[in-house]
Formats: structure tokens, sequence, C-alpha cells
């Protein structure tokens, strides 16, 4: 039996905690799916081909090394419909801290109530990438500063890109 994973978020961009999360993550699964949610309100820096192109270029060197196999797909509706429909039986979802935890534990019961099959597992942050954000690395990029501590070298040469056609 295959165990799938889902692993939802807006990846705008795919930030070394991401990366953490992912790599946890293949440790116990054999297929992660990345969902990468669209929402029609929020206009995202990256489209969501540009975000499923970044992840699967710095997530592959995670997949050889795991042996699990990683996919992509997005999604505008609830995580439990996506993981229903990639077949997942685990959403992961990671946390930096106490914050996320209260978050992330409400969102955990609606979705167990919506999904009784589908458990949702924690992940915390190794302590390198507690603190990152793709809201900051984004903000941090926009202003010139240097992301190349929070971000996989490919996605700061995108970053760089955006923001120098800004």
């Amino acid at each position: 039996m295959t165990r799938t994973a889902l692993y939802t978020g807006s990846f705008d961009p795919v930030t070394t905690g991401h990366l953490d999360v992912i790599a946890a993550a293949c440790r116990f699964v054999d297929r992660l799916v990345i969902g990468i949610g669209v929402h029609p309100g929020k206009t995202p820096l990256f489209s969501p081909d540009e975000k499923a192109a970044l992840l699967a270029e710095v997530c592959a060197p995670i997949a050889a090394g795991t042996g699990a196999r990683i996919e992509t797909a997005t999604f505008s509706g609830l995580a439990v419909d996506a993981a229903r429909e990639h077949g997942a039986t685990l959403i992961v979802r990671g946390l930096r801290d106490g914050t996320d935890l209260d978050y992330e534990m409400q969102m955990a019961g609606m979705n167990g109530t919506m999904a009784p099959g589908i458990q949702t597992v924690f992940l915390p942050a190794s302590p390198g990438v507690r603190h990152v954000t793709a809201t900051l690395v984004r903000q941090i990029a926009a202003m010139g500063g240097d992301v190349t501590p929070f971000a996989p070298p490919r996605v700061v040469e995108a970053l760089r890109q955006k923001y120098a056609k800004g």
C-alpha cells in the first residue's frame, strides 16, 4: 500500500522552511502531493505554474534522497477535498511555534470532522528555519535584501527576476 500525504500552502515563494517540512514528510510517506493553494481574491507574486516548476526543481534532490515520489497540484477548495482527490490519507502541516499550533489544531479538528479518514500530522520546523516565512522572504526581496539564507538558490534567482521587472 502506498502511503500518500498532502502538504498544502501558497508557496509564494517556496522557502527553506517549506523544504524542511517536505524533507521530513518524505521520510514517512511513499508519495507526497504538494498542494498549491489558488485563491481568487489574492494576487500572488508567482503564478501557480511558476510555483509548480520551482517546487519540482528544488524538491528533486529531496525525492532522490528519500525515495519518495513528490508531485505538485493546484487546488482552490478545501484541503480535505484535495486530499481525497489525490488519494491522500494524511495532511501534513508544519509548525513553527505555539501560534501555529493553536491555528493548526483548529484546522485539524475541522478537517477531521469533515473527513474522518484523513489524519493531520504536525511536523515541527527545524530550529534553523523556524523563523522563515514566505511573507517575510517576499518583503525582504522586494526591498532589495539578501534572501539567500531563507530560500533555495533557484528561488532566490526567481525573486530577483520578479523584482527586477518591477
